[in-house]
């Protein structure tokens, strides 16, 4: 299964800087099979520890950071030699070891030689917890569930995916009508790398549904496990809600909606715990299209969208026949789905966010910020080509870059551009 974040990997193998690595994203989405597939490949010797599973190797950095009596209590449990240049050394559940993100700050700045990547499912809260993290001593990565182009890829649809990569419209347009099948099954599989391998081996989107269920059971009991149990309830509560925040029609968060009578103040931190572990993709409104978009975030409104659009559509329990075979009573939930994966989509390559007219006459779905440009992008979740609302942007705010995004063919006009569902992660 090749994964994109692999070359991130490898450029940071070769920065002549290179820092300790962190590697952040929600349980199950592949970081722990990326690591040592990377370690495997790359360098002669991989030394993997798991402080999870270890009750040992969690007291490893306790005593002090002094990286000789590390490395040697490292090479006694591995029972092999460390050398640095040929080694990688993977901190797996890094977040369970005692001060074993403040360590990382000391192989940095005494042992600088050593290829380290750390990891951790719920590293995200964790980091919100600690008052000694080594700030500017390590390096970031952010792992999401494979992208549609990753799963074109995973079931051997390559050459698809290379022209799609390349923008080549010409020859994708002869092959729409394929592309579209294949996003509603991506829509259906998602791209949770079990729920993608098992479809591989067995394309039994039963058994796909199981995977998918199982990985929503193993998250709903990390909310008993690892959040402060006071929080624990309105966790589940966000949690439940998803499915009917997003079906709206506007699709702005609405805390009343979760339970009648609440408000921010209520819900924001069990949003919090979502948000860093990992399970939520937040999307913030801005309320001026200006540069720097996180200048003019409205902390107060905002999106809540699933990590990925298969399992929001098992924890929906949409039979698979309704999403293979373009079936009519998706109504409204037709359009959150389709946000939902144009969201997972921008999200692996851009912080995103949404905007609304004041009067509320107008809304742009989503907004990303492309080097110098703030480039505005509406959702269709069929070939429904009216765009109202970015036609007022447009004029609004004379964007030079504006995206429709839809089942319909590529095609480009004087003021905008409609690309195809499938190519959006390339856009």
């Amino acid at each position: 299964m090749e994964r994109t974040l692999y070359k991130s990997l490898l450029d940071w193998k070769n920065a002549p800087k290179r820092k300790p690595l962190i590697l952040q994203g929600a349980r199950q989405v592949g970081k722990t099979w990326l690591m040592k597939e990377f370690g495997k490949n790359e360098f002669e010797q991989v030394v993997y520890l798991n402080f999870e599973s270890s009750e040992r190797l969690k007291s490893l950095f306790a005593a002090d950071f002094d990286i000789k009596r590390i490395i040697s209590t490292i090479e006694i449990e591995a029972n092999h030699k460390i050398q640095s240049d040929r080694t990688l050394l993977i901190f797996d559940e890094i977040q369970e070891a005692e001060k074993g993100l403040t360590a990382l700050k000391y192989f940095y700045e005494q042992a600088p030689e050593y290829y380290i990547i750390a990891a951790g499912s719920l590293l995200g809260v964790s980091l919100q917890q600690h008052t000694s993290f080594p700030v500017g001593k390590v390096d970031f990565l952010r792992m999401y569930p494979l992208s549609f182009f990753e799963f074109l890829e995973s079931i051997g649809q390559s050459l698809l995916k290379a022209h799609l990569e390349a923008q080549n419209w010409t020859v994708i347009d002869t092959f729409h009508e394929k592309l579209v099948e294949l996003l509603r099954l991506y829509y259906f599989v998602g791209g949770m790398p079990e729920a993608v391998a098992d479809y591989i081996q067995f394309e039994d989107l039963n058994s796909v549904r199981a995977i998918q269920e199982k990985i929503l059971l193993g998250y709903e009991n990390d909310f008993a496990k690892h959040a402060p149990v006071e929080i624990v309830p309105k966790i589940r509560l966000v949690w439940s809600h998803l499915i009917s925040q997003l079906t709206k029609e506007n699709r702005k968060f609405v805390y009343g909606q979760v339970k009648k009578g609440s408000r921010a103040k209520d819900f924001e931190v069990a949003i919090g715990w979502l948000t860093d572990a990992g399970l939520v993709l937040k999307v913030n409104c801005v309320e001026k299209p200006a540069m720097p978009l996180s200048a003019y975030t409205n902390m107060d409104a905002f999106k809540l969208f699933c990590l990925d659009v298969g399992l929001l559509n098992a924890i929906a329990r949409l039979d698979p026949k309704i999403l293979l075979e373009k079936n009519l009573i998706l109504t409204e939930f037709k359009g959150a789905l389709t946000e939902q994966f144009v969201a997972q989509q921008l999200k692996m390559n851009h912080e995103i966010y949404y905007w609304a007219a004041p009067n509320a006459t107008a809304e742009i779905d989503f907004l990303i910020q492309k080097q110098n440009e703030i480039i505005p992008i509406e959702v269709k979740a069929e070939e429904n080509l009216k765009s109202k609302s970015l036609k007022v942007f447009v004029e609004k705010y004379a964007s030079t870059t504006a995206i429709r995004t839809s089942m319909s063919r590529f095609r480009a006009q004087d003021w905008m551009m409609n690309i195809p569902l499938y190519g959006i992660y390339g856009a």
